[in-house]
């Protein structure tokens, strides 16, 4: 399926930030694999967004729908977990509504999400590295704590993003209706990272129900508990759980890859270097596991939209910064190794884990 050809606009005046999210680029991969000269690749880049990342709009969503629900009161508290990307869109959204934000972090949380999340307002509060579970998952301490604080703090709302069950919701208001627009209909295949889920829940069913012959692949690091394969330990943020989310389900899927860190870090620095898109670093997992399907239909012409989360600006002391790799024994692939590797990736088989 082809694109159209979308004119350049005179920008749209915002009353805020809250109501620019969702208006990125989606732009075309021409150098970063061989794959590209076989099907047409593209990349929508959320990490154009105002704070330069996909969950401003989870954050948006939520924030609306608890303040229409009286969750969330004029000067009221907003408490959540996380390793970075949402914890700063609500802080944003905190900072232009008047909302105290309480960020709860872990001892793995890099020095630039720490500074951005301050830089908003953000109060952070740390879990030590003694909560950690036997694989070095932060993720249910941090929970636990933000429950905590939710229960001790008077007018507190905590969204809770991995159980939410409206987080998906803010990818069928905006990221699936971008899409569709920008496609005239549908690519023939969309590749989406699944963490919480709210993206590939989102996107998936809006598709399923109107252009069911589009491919939804998802894409996880290897490691990650939520596709119901043995945990283990990993490097990479903004993908991977300890556990199964509520709001996944294997049938929103119709394929599904594990992709490890040293794959996933290997194409953010191809991306850089060839397409000139410094990106996050789970950016690099969601683009193997879409050159992984398109070498495996080799024998067609399609189209492949995939989805870029985050900037790469902020894991320049990790996943670009290559004394951060060496100390964790990470050997970045050339682009030859990567094509060889990519084509040994198979798809993963999914079943439900236990949120």
């Amino acid at each position: 399926m082809t694109t159209k050809t979308i004119a350049p606009s005179q920008p749209r005046i915002a009353p805020d930030f809250t109501q620019a999210v969702g208006s990125v680029p989606i732009v075309r991969l021409n150098r970063v694999s061989q794959q590209c000269q076989q099907h047409h690749l593209y990349l929508k880049l959320e990490s154009c967004n105002p704070g330069g990342s996909i969950k401003e709009k989870n954050a948006v969503c939520l924030v609306n729908q608890a303040e229409a629900d009286g969750l969330l009161q004029p000067g009221g508290t907003i408490v959540e977990s996380s390793s970075g990307n949402f914890g700063i869109a609500l802080a944003m959204v905190g900072a232009v509504r008047g909302y105290q934000v309480k960020i709860v972090i872990d001892a793995k949380t890099s020095t630039t999400m720490r500074r951005i999340l301050s830089a908003h307002g953000a109060e952070l509060i740390e879990v030590p590295l003694t909560a950690a579970d036997r694989n070095g998952s932060m993720q249910v301490a941090r929970m636990e704590k933000a429950q905590q604080l939710h229960h001790n703090i008077p007018g507190a709302w905590y969204p809770c993003q991995h159980l939410n069950p409206h987080n998906p919701d803010a990818h069928e208001i905006y990221t699936a209706r971008e899409i569709e627009a920008a496609f005239d209909g549908a690519p023939d295949v969309i590749v989406i990272g699944v963490s919480t889920a709210g993206q590939i829940a989102g996107i998936s069913r809006y598709f399923k129900q109107r252009y069911p012959s589009t491919k939804i692949i998802g894409v996880d690091v290897a490691g990650s508990a939520v596709f119901g394969t043995p945990p283990s330990p990993y490097k990479m943020t903004g993908l991977g759980l300890s556990f199964g989310p509520p709001n996944f389900d294997p049938s929103l899927l119709d394929i599904a890859y594990a992709v490890s860190d040293r794959i996933a870090f290997s194409y953010c620095h191809q991306i850089a270097q060839l397409e000139g898109l410094l990106l996050g670093a789970s950016t690099g997992a969601i683009l193997a596991g879409g050159l992984a399907y398109a070498q495996a239909n080799s024998h067609r012409d399609l189209s492949i939209l995939m989805l870029n989360p985050d900037r790469g600006d902020r894991y320049l002391e990790t996943v670009y910064d290559r004394d951060w790799l060496k100390a964790n024994q990470i050997e970045l692939f050339s682009k030859q190794q990567l094509e060889v590797a990519v084509g040994q990736l198979t798809p993963v088989k999914v079943t439900k884990t236990k949120s």
